[in-house]
């Protein structure tokens, strides 16, 4: 009962609701009162860097994009190991269909993003339109119902993931604009440590966590390459084997539970030394059996998508509506990021997509059809949190961040009403068995 009372948390649509809570909140915030949420987010709170000459101010703005979003990355990063390992990126032919659909959904608005910039210093944010929401888009995927296929919202998980990874890479490559190898080495050492506990089957999961924070994470913040990669790199430390086989710890945990038959008339409370010891032994013979990957990316699934992203959106959506922001909505950075969300990842996708099946390369997947491709690819024009994320490192001036940022979120919300329409029109579709 308690496990289905709870089932609300790793709901997508839950993830998505408080994002648009946070939305609204941080818009009304920064219209109503815009000196009382810029005081709130970018007041310093402590300075760290003084003894080495480059101090870093750390304000709540910075926790949430530095900090917070790195904790996010690590999530993603468990996703996508996961999904390398034993999911829907595992093999090339589960993989090719959803990564070739991701690339279209990243070329195309790059592509028209940098029609509208080339040659301008807007130029450096074609980064902005290539990112998928993946909690907006399952989470409006869910309210779709069974209108879609099951197969449809693994196709989209898939194409999402995808999609995170080349984020992540972009990030890494074309948004670092300085870097100071000696912090990075220090960062690398880190990694390095990490990949040798792996290999050694070490899975006391505080050892990554102490070492990829102390060492990983400080090194890369203070080398230039945004801390958020750290997040990553240390997901793909993190254990992924099973200590034990299901069949030695079915057979171990038979035989504690038989030194505990003495157990099981006794009314009182109060257990023996001998059942205590019994306990905790299936207890550590539990955790051998699973998978460390596993256990911590349902661990941190409520507190990155119900606590780190609406935090995020609190704090980096709040765009003061006036007439000087309005203006710019004609601008070449607000075309470029809206037209390249809006029409170039529901494009691309379709496109790259409908190439790749025509070539005789793949097919779709089992009751999806070109209709559900176009609706998903929709969805994935909701780039919002990573959009907005990538906005911060791509642009410089404010005017250029707030107009990015507004036109994110229009054309974030255009693409989900629509690609909703699209995918809750569509055909009624037979029940799964």
């Amino acid at each position: 009962m308690a496990g289905k009372n709870m089932a609300w948390i790793h709901n997508p649509i839950t993830g998505g609701a408080l994002l648009v809570i946070a939305t609204i909140s941080a818009l009304l915030w920064a219209n109503l009162a815009p000196e009382s949420y810029h005081h709130f987010w970018h007041e310093t709170l402590w300075q760290v860097g003084k003894a080495s000459g480059t101090i870093h101010n750390i304000n709540l703005h910075a926790v949430a994009n530095e900090f917070l979003m790195a904790i996010f990355f690590f999530f993603i990063g468990l996703e996508i190991k996961r999904e390398l390992l034993d999911g829907e990126l595992s093999s090339v032919q589960k993989a090719s269909l959803p990564v070739v659909a991701a690339l279209g959904g990243v070329v195309i608005p790059v592509a028209i993003y940098s029609y509208f910039n080339a040659g301008t210093e807007a130029a450096r944010g074609w980064g902005v339109p290539m990112a998928t929401d993946i909690a907006f888009a399952l989470g409006v995927l869910a309210l779709v119902g069974n209108k879609v296929p099951l197969t449809l919202k693994v196709f989209l998980s898939a194409l999402a993931i995808g999609d995170d990874l080349m984020a992540v890479m972009v990030i890494a490559i074309f948004y670092t604009a300085e870097i100071n190898f000696a912090d990075l080495v220090y960062g690398m050492i880190g990694f390095v440590i990490l990949a040798v506990a792996n290999r050694c089957h070490v899975r006391n999961l505080w050892i990554y966590y102490l070492t990829g924070l102390g060492i990983v994470w400080l090194g890369f913040l203070a080398s230039g390459v945004h801390a958020t990669i750290a997040g990553v790199i240390v997901a793909f430390t993190i254990p992924s084997r099973r200590g034990i086989d299901m069949h030695s710890y079915m057979r171990k945990v038979k035989r504690l539970l038989k030194n505990l038959e003495p157990e099981r008339h006794h009314t009182s409370d109060v257990l023996s030394k001998h059942a205590i010891k019994s306990l905790k032994r299936i207890k550590a013979l539990s955790y051998e059996a699973a998978n460390p990957l596993q256990l911590k990316e349902k661990a941190l699934h409520p507190i990155a998508t119900l606590f780190i992203v609406p935090f995020f959106a609190l704090g980096n959506a709040g765009v003061p509506i006036n007439q000087e922001i309005i203006d710019q909505l004609t601008s070449p950075i607000a075309l470029g990021v809206a037209l390249g969300l809006l029409v170039g990842k529901p494009l691309g996708i379709y496109l790259f997509t409908k190439l790749f099946v025509m070539c005789g390369f793949g097919q779709l997947p089992e009751g999806v059809t070109w209709r559900h491709i176009i609706g998903a690819g929709f969805l994935a024009g909701m780039g919002f949190t990573m959009s907005i994320f990538i906005t911060d490192l791509a642009f410089i001036g404010e005017m250029s961040q707030l107009t990015a940022k507004l036109a994110v979120l229009i054309a974030s919300i255009i693409a989900g009403v629509v690609g909703f329409v699209i995918l809750k029109t569509s055909p009624d579709i037979k029940p799964q068995a």
